[in-house]
């Protein structure tokens, strides 16, 4: 029952980490557009992350639970999936790259399982939805933002810019609350399920669906409180390196963002908010010209991407195999 604790306690140190991580996706918009200054954005982030405990059921935690199949899991498995999770988001923090930590909690949490039980071990068609979409995410990111930017400039051409900026400046507090919403209601989610997995493993509740309260509100709390300390290496990248963002850019991204978000999460499908943000700014720096994006950084970015889910996962396989012979 320690090593449970234990399991749980290093769970939601992730969770910290990962708020922390991926606070630049929720305000990196509206600090770059300084419509909030980065206290007042990391305080509105981490309000609306904790908010979306009130509003999202647990389909994501459901599907993240699954992915590595129930008798290939213990508690072994989940610290090690978790240890080269926490291993990967702090190194790619200390670079400043904005990887997702979704991806490097799946991939750790697969890797440590196929060190376990083999390929076999791994439900696939859990696993196989998040990986098409380190494609699928900022593209459809991209192509929502994109969509929302046409339709604002074509709504507000008539008006001053000055009228326009005074707008979507208010406005954007409204997208950037609906993005942490998301983010919160997709990334603890993942967190709940690795939990659920610990405790149905230990035959402490027999599914998801009964994962007790304070499993939710302990991730909920843990993910809001780590954005509280916002990863500002990673804010300057998001915020300033892909596009120079404006209020009305900044809220199209957000917005698409937000849509894409609460969409994957009705359908329990745990994408990456870092690509779904990315995308989504991508989309409203190429409606103004191509070259309005930087591309060399986003080429920088997909590579990051791609690497996630295998480096993690061979990093848990390596911990596992290393803890195994002492544990």
């Amino acid at each position: 029952m320690e090593f449970l604790f234990i399991v749980i306690a290093i769970a939601l140190i992730f969770d910290f980490i990962n708020g922390f991580h991926d606070a630049a996706n929720s305000i990196a918009t509206v600090v770059s557009t300084k419509v909030l200054s980065p206290l007042q954005a990391v305080i509105w982030a981490a309000a609306f992350n904790f908010a979306a405990f009130w509003i999202f059921k647990l389909h994501v935690a459901d599907a993240v639970s699954k992915i590595v199949k129930a008798d290939s899991v213990n508690l072994l498995v989940i610290a090690s999936g978790l240890t080269a999770a926490i291993v990967w988001n702090l190194f790619t923090w200390w670079k400043g790259i904005p990887s997702s930590s979704s991806h490097t909690l799946i991939g750790g949490f697969a890797g440590a399982g196929i060190a376990f039980g083999g390929f076999g071990a791994i439900n696939l068609d859990k696993i196989l939805p998040p990986i098409a979409f380190i494609v699928l995410a900022p593209v459809i990111g991209m192509i929502i933002s994109s969509i929302i930017s046409i339709i604002t400039m074509h709504i507000c051409k008539k008006f001053s810019p000055t009228k326009v900026d005074k707008v979507f400046r208010r406005l954007q507090l409204l997208s950037a609350a609906s993005y942490s919403l998301g983010h919160g209601g997709n990334d603890a989610q993942k967190v709940m399920g690795v939990i659920g997995a610990a405790l149905i493993a230990q035959k402490v509740i027999p599914d998801i669906a009964h994962l007790p309260n304070w499993v939710p509100l302990g991730c909920y709390a843990a993910i809001s409180f780590g954005t509280l300390f916002g990863g500002w290496r990673i804010v300057k990248t998001m915020g300033q390196k892909i596009t120079k963002l404006r209020p009305f850019e900044g809220f199209s991204a957000e917005t698409a963002g937000a849509i894409t978000l609460f969409g994957t999460g009705a359908l329990g499908i745990p994408v990456s908010t870092t690509h779904v943000i990315t995308g989504s700014i991508i989309g409203v720096g190429a409606i103004k010209r191509l070259n309005a994006v930087k591309w060399g950084v986003t080429i920088e970015l997909l590579w990051a991407w791609i690497l996630t889910i295998p480096v993690t996962g061979a990093l848990a396989a390596l911990i596992y195999f290393v803890a195994s012979r002492f544990i």
